[in-house]
């Protein structure tokens, strides 16, 4: 099967980001704040895991499914991409994040009174605005680690030896686990394009704590890219997309 041109591939990943922050933040901001109806953190968690498996079975064959530039620089630093693809992946992960928080501000805001600053708009943070009042070094760990293990899932899930079809399932599954452990300590990030995604429109308490939130996840999926090309080197790696084929 011939590999799809850059182009389609950013595509893919445009899209593929579009819906993972506009699904995931979209249900922590528009359905949460009912306490009757709510979906409450579960739900949230589960959003975010339904968009990745859902749109890596969608789109994963054409781009790898990676809809996070932690997740692009962790692929590469596995050797499961060529380094020059990364930053047209990266710039068109944030551009989609970017869009969807957009989109979600404009929905949002047909609710009277709704304030994206006052709501803190499923932004993450640490400190006083960690939702369980979490400070940086615990927030920091926090990310670091977890991000790591979504990546390890990843590079695990799509190795050449591993059973064929189920990596969005495994993928998505480990991401609900992930959001089910961080989501009180800083609103789960793991994902720079998530968290500039709807943290540019947060305001400037926001704003000013995004850079942990870009540190942070890019450093746990190096460290996993890196550690698991030295510990379980595949002879037969393939790129991600080709791994993502059922």
């Amino acid at each position: 099967m011939s590999t799809p041109s850059l182009s389609t591939r950013l595509a893919a990943e445009f899209l593929g980001t579009f819906v993972l922050v506009l699904g995931g933040c979209g249900t922590a901001v528009l359905a949460t704040t009912n306490p009757d109806v709510g979906v409450g953190w579960l739900g949230v968690a589960l959003a975010f895991g339904l968009t990745v498996v859902t749109m890596a079975y969608a789109v994963g064959h054409l781009s790898g499914g990676h809809f996070n530039p932690a997740v692009t620089l962790g692929v590469a630093a596995g050797g499961r991409m060529a380094w020059r693809d990364t930053p047209a992946y990266l710039l068109t992960q944030v551009a989609g994040g970017l869009v969807a928080g957009g989109v979600l501000l404009l929905i949002a805001s047909g609710q009277e009174g709704f304030s994206a600053g006052e709501s803190g708009f499923a932004s993450n943070g640490y400190g006083d605005r960690s939702p369980m009042g979490y400070g940086l070094v615990a927030c920091l760990v926090t990310e670091v680690v977890l991000t790591a293990v979504f990546l390890w899932v990843i590079l695990g899930s799509t190795d050449s030896r591993a059973p064929k079809g189920f990596a969005p399932l495994a993928i998505g599954l480990s991401l609900t686990l992930i959001h089910l452990v961080s989501i009180p300590v800083t609103n789960t990030s793991v994902n720079p394009a998530r968290s500039i995604g709807v943290g540019l429109y947060a305001g400037a308490d926001a704003v000013a704590q995004l850079w942990l939130f870009v540190v942070a996840p890019i450093a746990g999926a190096l460290v996993a890219g890196f550690s698991y090309a030295v510990l379980f080197a595949d002879d037969e790696a393939v790129s991600l997309p080709e791994a993502m084929e059922t």
